[in-house]
């Protein structure tokens, strides 16, 4: 059985007519590198509406996108800066088919006043995979070993010699 690492991508994009196709290719290429070519169809699909959503509606081309897996769920998220593009007008065709298409779904602002539109795609019962655990790092304490061979001065004093320590102990 295959585990699942988290991945994580990047893409800056100024988005025109001749890059929708290019950055579809890319995602895809990601996804199949990740070893989740059932994914590949339905977010190249998605990623294709809101592309040409943004290049016929947005003021502001620039747009980041970002993918995370973590072995269950892909969520690929769309963000831009363009104030003047309003999702509930502009985009509203566009997230009702990745409604439809999706998992789940969302646009939500974010504190540097940009809005963020992402969707899910879940993997299918047969396909969840365990994720690769985590080794602990070193940490910068020292450990202490256990059990102590010394002993503790405060603790432990010397015991009496003799018969006569035993007999007054008794």
């Amino acid at each position: 059985m295959k585990t699942a690492v988290p991945c994580y991508y990047h893409l800056d994009v100024e988005v025109s007519p001749e890059r929708v196709g290019q950055v579809s290719r890319i995602l895809a290429a990601h996804l199949h590198y990740w070893d989740l070519e059932n994914l590949v169809d339905p977010v190249c699909r998605g990623a294709e509406l809101l592309l040409r959503a943004i290049d016929a509606h947005a003021n502001d081309k620039h747009t980041s996108i970002e993918m995370w897996w973590n072995g269950q769920h892909l969520i690929t998220a769309f963000g831009d800066d363009d104030p003047d593009l309003r999702p509930d007008q502009d985009l509203r065709s566009c997230l009702a088919d990745i409604a439809a298409m999706s998992d789940g779904w969302g646009c939500c602002a974010s504190d540097t006043g940009s809005k963020i539109i992402w969707f899910s795609q879940r993997a299918r019962s047969g396909e969840r995979v365990p994720l690769v655990p985590v080794t602990p790092g070193p940490t910068l304490r020292t450990g202490l070993q256990v059990p102590r061979i010394e002993r503790v001065a405060a603790l432990a004093a010397p015991a009496p010699a003799g018969d006569d320590a035993l007999e007054g102990s008794r």
